[in-house]
């Protein structure tokens, strides 16, 4: 019986772009994914070819609805998540990109980013958008862009530009140019973005110098996007759902009334604490940022960011060569003298939250002559799971203690690294039986647009854990452990002020 509730999720992360077949009650029924390549132009530089963002997910796109129609499933509507803070400007009339996307761990505008704080920009923006002024939003790198490529600012004051970040980019592509759109989660992940009266703001187009006529409209993360241009897909496709990849995943993680919190262990880490319908501002350098806009309710949340998490792992793979393949860390973190002293800080493009200093850079302590890659895997892990307790520390102190903390992305696989989480952190972990739960989140928004869920929180119900881990660790160990890391996040801080 072909089934019309399944909707299709396109997931265009950092590494990869990759589009999952959802049916009503969260099970998966076809998938596929495309490697995006990274591109590194100069040191703290990165970037993505923005027709290859749109080619592999369109080919991960194409190629799990053959799947699922391969099983006699139809997709009934598409919802879409995205790397967030990346920013693409392409030209109108052709759809034909400036230059390269600036991703959004590129440190280019840091030298904007401290011009601007030493101005005294900083309470304007941490009032309106919930942010802190750091190169890894959006809006310095739309005027980077908008100043570095001939006659590209008098171009965008003609209305011949527009800007977006990669949900933006991916709908002007799906749609053939009919919709220039964005959602709220997106937008106020952009500096630009009042996240109290839900607009852009004009004071901070004019702070970051960015025309507004470049910009988006912003729609809601469950709302009306269009539908797929004819000739993309066997026929066109409603775009219901739309919602950066950290909200997305709170969403697919059923983190819907405040207090509930997940972490999503991808590229980076990102830690997201629901605030309910309420704007709090944290006194500890984390972020306030939309959870969701669903019709005229827009709920809130704190966030955590730190850009490096597999990416650590990844560069064992392929920079240092020393490991085949991230699973491997697993193995050979269990394998590491019980008395190893390495800490690995994978400061590699700079520190966020609870820090923000862009210019940090990655160091590895405590090495000796019997180190070897057995003790800097459980280095590069366990220096994942610190970042995420200065995370929590930060949320406690700002008013909302996590006690269970729901964990998804793929380092969450990893049973080593989810026990050692605990342990660190002193709280239970859960583990969802779906991973994707970035992808789910997207197709979720679309189903409650389509009409599948009547709720959102009816689905909290129906979530349960494959995997709770609880702490095991002797306190006095945390505690030397806890120490050992703070000490060395000091020493690499002080080295990157000096």
């Amino acid at each position: 019986m072909v089934d019309r509730t399944a909707i299709l999720a396109i997931d265009q992360g950092t590494t990869s772009s990759r589009a999952i077949v959802f049916d009503a009650g969260g099970a998966i029924l076809a998938s596929a994914q495309e490697e995006l390549p990274q591109i590194y132009p100069a040191e703290g530089w990165v970037e993505h070819d923005p027709e290859e963002v749109w080619r592999t997910s369109l080919e991960s796109a194409r190629g799990a609805i053959a799947e699922a129609e391969a099983k006699g499933v139809s997709v009934a509507a598409l919802g879409l998540t995205n790397q967030r803070e990346t920013a693409i400007v392409w030209e109108r009339a052709s759809g034909r990109p400036l230059m390269n996307a600036i991703v959004w761990q590129d440190r280019r505008t840091a030298e904007t980013c401290r011009r601007l704080a030493a101005d005294g920009a900083e309470p304007l923006v941490r009032e309106r958008t919930g942010l802190v002024v750091d190169p890894y939003f959006s809006a310095t790198k739309f005027a980077w862009i908008l100043d570095h490529v001939d006659g590209a600012r008098a171009r965008a004051e003609r209305g011949e530009l527009a800007a977006g970040t990669v949900d933006s980019w991916l709908l002007w592509k799906l749609t053939n140019g009919a919709v220039h759109a964005t959602d709220a989660t997106n937008a106020s992940r952009t500096s630009l973005f009042n996240i109290h009266s839900g607009a852009w703001d004009a004071e901070l187009l004019k702070l970051f110098n960015v025309p507004a006529g470049v910009l988006p409209e912003v729609r809601g993360s469950a709302d009306d996007y269009g539908t797929t241009a004819t000739g993309l897909f066997n026929r066109p496709l409603p775009i219901l759902g739309v919602a950066g990849d950290q909200q997305a995943a709170a969403v697919g993680q059923a983190c819907f009334h405040p207090g509930e919190a997940k972490c999503t262990f991808g590229t980076g880490c990102f830690a997201l604490v629901h605030t309910g319908d309420v704007v709090a501002q944290s006194k500890n350098k984390l972020l306030s940022t939309v959870a969701a806009r669903i019709g005229d309710n827009t709920t809130y949340a704190i966030e955590g960011s730190i850009f490096i998490a597999g990416a650590a792992v990844q560069w064992m793979r392929d920079g240092l060569g020393v490991i085949a393949a991230s699973a491997e860390t697993a193995g050979r973190a269990a394998r590491a003298a019980a008395d190893s002293q390495v800490v690995m800080v994978p400061a590699f493009a700079g520190m966020g939250a609870p820090h923000w200093e862009p210019g940090a850079r990655a160091a590895v302590f405590g090495m000796s002559r019997a180190t070897g890659p057995d003790e800097l895997a459980r280095a590069a892990l366990e220096g994942v799971v610190h970042q995420t307790d200065d995370l929590l520390a930060a949320m406690a102190a700002d008013g909302f203690p996590v006690t269970t903390l729901r964990i998804d992305g793929g380092m969450a696989a990893n049973d080593w690294f989810s026990q050692s989480l605990a342990d660190i952190l002193g709280v239970a972990v859960e583990r969802p039986p779906v991973l994707e739960t970035t992808a789910l989140g997207a197709a979720r928004l679309a189903g409650l647009q389509l009409g599948v869920y009547e709720r959102l929180d009816t689905i909290a119900a129906a979530a349960a854990p494959e995997r709770r881990f609880e702490p095991r660790l002797d306190e006095a160990e945390r505690a030397g452990r806890r120490s050992r890391w703070r000490a060395c996040v000091e020493a690499v801080l002080a080295v990157a002020r000096s």
